[in-house]
């Protein structure tokens, strides 16, 4: 039939693209490169079954490639901003407590650094930068706390600011002490995020401190739900909540690591299995 080689050409795109989206989905990321050579076409052609299965929002593109959309959606700010209330309550207040009078901080986006804005009220005086509407509106009414937002564009969904505005800004700055938020966080990976912009500002807003402390309640230790990810400095800090299980906590002493457990009133606590006990900070 004449459109015999038209319908096969179909066929062969059709097939190729579910191929690509198994790829992708096997791996997290596919490159172009990688693809057209794995199909044994042009990258044009990869190119063309990228747009196809993006605009069908089947992958999401990246530099270079594409990766497969997660499985676990992500969940809005006010959607997580009651998940785990008081772990969250207790690590803010225990981040607080490192805060010293006269330091300049940055926080980022986040339930759990919002819980940490708040508590920073009566720091003063104090420079607080942040990417992030629940510090912003923890502060405003704080009028001792010098309060500097970096803009960008705001993601509706985390409800902080991202892209070249807010890195931009964050050039220009350092901190004395950079508390970070996760979607998830593992010991040799870092940090785990939706959105690859996320990722980006967070290594960036890592290397702008001296100390560095990533704040995660226990459901988010180890979890891999997202294809994003930050690299985190060495000498980093990992503050999380006492429901952490001592076999969540052993991959990150392992890697050297500093872990701190807090209860809901912000004060450090030791796990019950001594052979992962963290170590606390001046000990």
């Amino acid at each position: 039939m004449p459109n015999e080689p038209g319908t096969s050409r179909q066929l062969r795109s059709r097939h190729r693209r579910e191929q690509i989206v198994r790829l992708a989905t096997t791996s997290g990321l596919a490159s172009v490169e990688d693809l057209a050579e794995e199909f044994d076409v042009t990258a044009s052609t990869i190119r063309r079954d990228l747009a196809t299965l993006t605009a069908g929002g089947r992958l999401a593109r990246t530099y270079g490639g594409a990766m497969a959309l997660s499985a676990h959606p992500e969940a809005s700010l006010r959607q997580r901003i009651g998940v785990a209330f008081e772990a969250k309550r207790g690590i803010g207040r225990w981040a607080a407590a490192q805060v010293l009078v006269g330091e300049s901080v940055l926080l980022d986006a986040g339930s759990t650094t919002g819980a940490l804005a708040f508590e920073l009220r009566g720091h003063a005086p104090l420079m607080v930068a942040t990417v992030g509407l629940t510090t912003l509106e923890a502060l405003a009414d704080a009028e001792a706390v010098h309060v500097e937002c970096l803009g960008g564009t705001l993601r509706h969904l985390s409800q902080g600011f991202v892209g070249p505005l807010a890195e931009a800004a964050l050039e220009r700055m350092s901190f004395d002490r950079v508390f970070l938020g996760a979607d998830a966080v593992t010991a040799d990976d870092g940090i785990c995020e939706a959105a690859m912009e996320q990722t980006r500002l967070k290594e960036l807003m890592a290397r702008r401190g001296e100390t560095v402390y990533v704040l995660a309640h226990a459901a988010k230790l180890g979890q891999r739900p997202f294809h994003a990810w930050a690299r985190l400095p060495e000498g980093w800090t990992l503050v999380t909540d006492d429901s952490a299980e001592p076999s969540a906590l052993a991959p990150f002493l392992a890697a050297g690591i500093t872990v701190v457990v807090t209860d809901a009133g912000g004060h450090a606590q030791l796990p019950p299995d001594p052979a992962v006990r963290p170590r606390l900070p001046g000990t």
